[in-house]
């Protein structure tokens, strides 16, 4: 327990039996639970996890090979059910990959009453992402990017899975909609934005090793970019549909109708007929009211993030 606060620490795992046991030895004196899921190992991990002694209170529970995120889902739920509020949700892989000190800043800021969900970020620790592969720093930009436009916030790292996640957020999650799969972070951040919680960033170290990934690059990205896509309409729709829709959402909405509307000419107006008469390419005129989607959306998602932390606290304010 941390000020007042339980410390539940879900592990997903999956053939981490050489490693998993230094990932436990490793927490914090601070920690109140640990949950590790075995996520369809055909190794020793879950009997290595059992059998390692740990500070802390320890559940082994037998995941069915869904995948990574499916598996975290499993943890947070267990908490919930394990746990007496308040308490944070630290998640942490079983690969050694992400160092136990720095579980202190990541929850720190849900302490302090600063952010509903922490996520770690490696480009902000002072060895940036050193001993990443090359190939995994360039998807890791180009999912920053279209995680960024998804969500409607500025998202760095956002594939770094050591994140905390308050009991607030847990209780109010839909579970019944969730993403199995390795675009378990992309998914949440996108819909965290959607329900207005506060994430915050804090460095966290990267460690690598020579562990060979089992993404398929082509599957991943044709996947968890459809994921995102819809996420993105999911999100966008539900504010323009909602009774406290904002000027921001609006706008935003009509910059991308006629983004789309400058690439089917059928429906353009007269400035797009204009301009694409005086030589301008289509999908330069697509391109700018997209980018000035992307801004008033962006404010959209600052406006909606205030309205919502406006509506939780105004109830306590009043009552004093």
């Amino acid at each position: 327990m941390l000020e007042g606060w339980q410390i539940g620490v879900v592990i997903p795992a999956r053939d981490e039996e050489q490693h998993i046991q230094a990932v436990l030895e490793g927490l914090p004196d601070f920690v109140d639970m640990a949950v590790v899921i075995d996520d369809g190992s055909t190794d020793r991990t879950a009997m290595v996890a059992k059998t390692t002694k740990t500070n802390c209170q320890k559940i082994i529970l037998a995941g069915g090979g869904d995948g990574v995120g499916a598996s975290i889902d499993r943890g947070h739920r267990h908490l919930l059910e394990s746990f007496d509020a308040p308490f944070v949700s630290v998640v942490m892989a079983g690969d050694g990959q992400m160092n136990p000190h720095d579980m202190m800043g990541l929850i720190a800021p849900i302490l302090q009453g600063r952010a509903d969900h922490v996520k770690g970020n490696r480009s902000l620790h002072p060895e940036g992402f050193k001993g990443m592969p090359l190939h995994r720093k360039r998807a890791s930009r180009i999912l920053s990017l279209f995680t960024t436009l998804a969500a409607g916030t500025q998202i760095s790292d956002p594939q770094c899975g050591y994140t905390a996640t308050s009991v607030e957020v847990l209780k109010a999650w839909d579970w019944n909609r969730s993403w199995s799969g390795y675009g378990y972070p992309n998914f949440w951040l996108i819909n965290l934005a959607r329900h207005g919680y506060r994430v915050a960033e804090v460095p966290v170290e990267s460690i690598y090793r020579n562990e060979s990934s089992g993404i398929k690059p082509l599957k991943f990205f044709a996947s968890v970019g459809w994921m995102m896509a819809v996420e993105h309409h999911r999100r966008n729709l539900t504010w323009l549909f909602s009774r406290n829709v904002t000027p921001h959402t609006i706008l935003a909405m009509i910059s991308y109708v006629l983004g789309w509307s400058a690439l089917l000419p059928f429906v353009s107006n007269d400035l797009e007929v204009e301009l694409l008469s005086r030589g301008v390419p289509a999908i330069a005129l697509c391109c700018a009211f997209w980018a000035i989607a992307h801004l008033f959306d962006r404010s959209a998602t600052r406006v909606h993030r205030a309205l919502v932390h406006h509506a939780k606290t105004r109830p306590t304010q009043e009552a004093t």
